[in-house]
């Protein structure tokens, strides 16, 4: 048995299914953890529409405390219908901007991997499917959701708004470093996305990713445009190793990625900065149509949960276990209703249950 780690873990299950997934992601930590000899702690907070429901801000001063002191974060869902009235910065969405901007995050990791055995729930044929396992690293403090001037104004009674998409040199050159030594891991190629024939800031990006690759001569770097990226992710996903981009590209594509191995509920993310606690949420929304109702697919919460093995605590091979156990469990036959095609379907918990019994 290895060294011992000992860690807090701030759990934030938000809104929708964020609390089923991540009571079943969290049950795997701690059956990961007492079979390893690890001593894990978890301390819940409210955030999103969960915090606003008690009167709170999305992101609760004494949440933001919490995260901040513990060695890394697990986040649910944020966000509800029943908010989407409110002014952007009171939204539960917001809390999660702010998370990201108070903890320093840069940088988010999102895998997309076809796992054998659910092939019949992608839209793309089992042979293009075939062999897809890539890496989006997506850029996550600038681009339009953080640039400034923005806003909505009325002159002489007519509507305009703006959004502004800014990057500096610093911003495009930490998150290309990551992409490649992730690719250094991986099969050495990095594909940056931009939109270089039409935006000055993809002119920007792709200067500074050329600069950073010559620190790179093992890893091979192309350049696509974001739209034929996004149609060769759908007619060549195996092609793919790392793709680096910025932040609107990166949110789009993920999605994208998503719905080529069959379902949001599959995918993990991470999110990591240079310093603190970094976070680990599955990359579906909240599902409220099915919240508390046993449906939801827990599998990208697990996967999240071994990623925080893996990046924040240095447990890889307690990370492939996680990730191994999923696996089996998909190939042996767990479905969850999302990808149960009508058939019969695991609960939320009961397919938490089927990857703790095959963590082996």
């Amino acid at each position: 048995m290895g060294v011992q780690v000992r860690a807090r873990i701030a759990v934030l299950p938000g809104d929708g299914v964020g609390p089923e997934v991540i009571a079943e992601a969290v049950k795997v930590l701690r059956a990961v953890a007492a079979a390893r000899g690890h001593v894990l702690s978890f301390e819940e907070a409210p955030f999103g529409a969960a915090a606003l429901s008690g009167g709170l801000l999305p992101l609760p001063a004494a949440t933001l405390d919490a995260c901040r002191s513990a060695d890394a974060v697990l986040l649910g869902a944020v966000g509800g219908p029943e908010w989407d009235g409110l002014p952007p910065d009171r939204r539960p969405e917001a809390g999660l901007l702010a998370l990201r901007r108070e903890l320093r995050l840069y940088t988010n990791l999102r895998p997309v991997r076809a796992f054998g055995g659910v092939s019949s729930a992608s839209p793309l044929r089992p042979e293009t499917l075939e062999g897809t396992d890539f890496l989006i690293v997506r850029e996550l403090t600038g681009g339009l959701y953080f640039g400034e001037p923005r806003g909505r104004t009325i002159t002489d009674g007519r509507r305009a708004a703006v959004d502004s998409l800014v990057y500096s040199e610093e911003e495009i050159r930490r998150v290309a470093r990551v992409a490649f030594e992730a690719a250094r891991l991986r099969r050495g190629r990095v594909t940056s996305v931009d939109k270089a024939n039409v935006l000055h800031s993809s002119q920007l990006w792709r200067e500074v990713v050329c600069e950073v690759a010559l620190d790179y001569p093992d890893v091979t770097l192309d350049h696509m445009l974001v739209d034929s990226a996004a149609m060769q992710m759908v007619r060549r996903p195996a092609a793919f190793d790392v793709l680096v981009m910025e932040n609107m590209f990166g949110d789009i594509l993920s999605d994208l990625g998503a719905g080529l191995v069959g379902s949001l509920g599959l995918l993990p993310s991470a999110s990591l900065g240079a310093i603190g606690p970094s976070l680990y949420e599955p990359v579906h929304g909240t599902a409220p149509d099915i919240a508390g109702r046993g449906l939801a697919n827990p599998a990208g919460a697990i996967l999240s949960a071994a990623l925080l093995l893996r990046y924040a605590l240095g447990l890889p091979e307690e990370a492939a276990l996680v990730e191994t156990a999923v696996e089996r469990a998909l190939a042996g036959g767990a479905r969850t209703a999302d990808l149960a095609g009508g058939g019969p379907a695991l609960s939320t918990a009961g397919f938490g249950d089927r990857v703790i019994a095959l963590l082996g």
